[in-house]
């Protein structure tokens, strides 16, 4: 049944819906001699904007399909959708983040079949087959894979090879890399440590996940006061405070800046650091001592793992990924259509808007696999500065970058625990117990009680 939450705010998500369907509707409409479908999407950023306008344009004369481009803020996607869909007015694609897919799939919003149908003609193994589990239902797919992100473990190879250290693809390995790294005289490893950021949450998340721990049982029982949590907080505290930020006020801006200024010998940070390594951002330039001379030589010195393990879990990545969602409202046959033109003639113009963080979820066509992932890495990234990634990375690492996210996830989607992972990120209730440990008010058993306990009144709460 369609949760009854939604309905709270319906009065007022219709009215805004339908004020902002009337201002922004024909905005970005070209005209064409065939059947109109409306597109909703929350890449409302200028240059976002103007390039799926132009995939619209180019589609539309193709087919003759005309498309209504609504942008929608994200955070406003799930209310305004309820409101449409109470309403009978459903767009009939929509581009969506991960978390919103299994939800709208079981309440009768997505239509599983219509993206089944492109994802079998695409070819299903073109996929990365990380973002197709993702999304996984009874019926197939709830939607597909367009473009996403993993989290990446950056380290500097040079001083890995100096120091005789093994790539940090398991906790034990990490843990060794940050001791040794710290004796060298640099920080071992940065990553968020602020509890109220909710960075933290993405970090301790992605050790999390390598664990093998899970946020619910096949019951829909909370499973967070285990083993394997403990595990996963107890590591992750000690690398924070003896190897690395050492304090619960570190996030994103300084873990970054540490590893720009050649102070840390790793630094876990979404892939969107990739540009600013090679120094195409004036904002944030590398400032080492090597970098003087060479601005794109921490970027040539940098080895990625998206995917790492723990001793309990198989290697995972925290990540995040988009897709494109046909409705059980859609004209089937034109937003098939239209969702299988951006995820081929159109692909390459979507992911180059920001390539460094829109990795491609179909890496290639049945007849040339890696059609995708090669013209990706080929894409211009950087704001002051544009160039290609394989300016400055090696297809050895591009290609270690683009296969890791195979192993993206997300702790709880699997288990179609979405409204609970919003509040879970809402309350910050990884991060303030990780704050706590940091600081020695709690040890880590106690940490996984104390979030097994606030997670399940969550849960309760959302109930009622």
């Amino acid at each position: 049944m369609f949760n009854r939450k939604f309905y709270f705010l319906f009065s007022l998500c219709f009215s805004i819906a339908i004020l902002f369907f009337s201002v922004s509707a024909n905005l970005y409409a070209k005209t064409g001699n065939g059947p109109t479908i409306t597109f909703w999407s929350f890449e409302a950023q200028p240059a976002r904007a103007k390039a799926t306008k132009g995939i619209i344009d180019r589609f539309t004369t193709k087919t003759g399909v005309n498309v209504k481009l609504i942008l929608i803020a994200q955070e406003n996607l799930g209310s305004i959708m309820a409101a449409n869909y109470a309403a009978g007015t459903l767009p009939d694609v929509v581009f969506m983040p991960v978390v919103l897919a299994g939800g709208w799939e079981a309440d009768g919003i997505l239509d599983a079949s219509a993206a089944n149908k492109v994802i079998q003609s695409l070819g299903e193994k073109t996929f990365s087959q990380g973002a197709l589990k993702m999304v996984s239902v009874k019926k197939g797919y709830a939607a597909v894979p367009s473009d996403g992100w993993g989290q990446l473990l950056v380290y500097r190879s040079d001083l890995f090879k100096k120091l005789k250290l093994d790539p940090p693809t398991d906790f034990n390995k990490i843990l060794i890399a940050a001791k040794t790294l710290e004796e060298s005289g640099l920080a071992g490893i940065m990553a968020g440590t602020d509890p109220g950021h909710p960075h933290t949450q993405s970090c301790i998340e992605h050790f999390m996940l390598a664990n093998g721990v899970q946020l619910t049982d096949g019951k829909g029982n909370i499973t967070l006061n285990t083993p394997k949590m403990v595990r996963a907080i107890e590591l992750y505290t000690q690398l924070m405070k003896k190897y690395g930020p050492k304090d619960t006020s570190t996030y994103w801006r300084q873990t970054r800046a540490s590893y720009l200024a050649g102070k840390a010998g790793m630094v876990l940070w979404s892939p969107f650091i990739l540009d600013e390594l090679a120094g195409l951002v004036n904002t944030s330039l590398p400032n080492c001592a090597e970098c003087v001379n060479d601005r794109a030589f921490i970027a040539k010195n940098s080895g990625f793992v998206p995917a790492f393990s723990g001793p309990d879990g198989v290697p995972a990545q925290y990540g995040k990924v988009n897709y494109m969602g046909i409705t059980t409202g859609a004209d089937f046959n034109a937003a098939t259509q239209f969702v299988t033109f951006w995820l081929n003639e159109g692909y390459l113009d979507w992911l180059e808007v920001a390539a460094e963080g829109k990795f491609p979820m179909r890496r290639g066509t049945q007849e040339n696999p890696t059609k995708f992932i090669d013209g990706w890495s080929h894409l211009k990234v950087g704001v002051d500065t544009r160039a290609t990634l394989s300016d400055f990375y090696g297809a050895k690492e591009l290609e270690t970058i683009i296969q890791g996210a195979n192993n993206i996830s997300l702790l709880g989607i699997a288990e179609g625990e979405i409204e609970l992972v919003s509040a879970i990120y809402s309350e910050l209730v990884f991060p303030r117990a990780i704050g706590d440990v940091m600081e020695g008010l709690i040890t880590p058993e106690e940490a996984a009680s104390q979030i097994q306990k606030e997670v399940e009144k969550l849960k309760k709460d959302l109930k009622e």
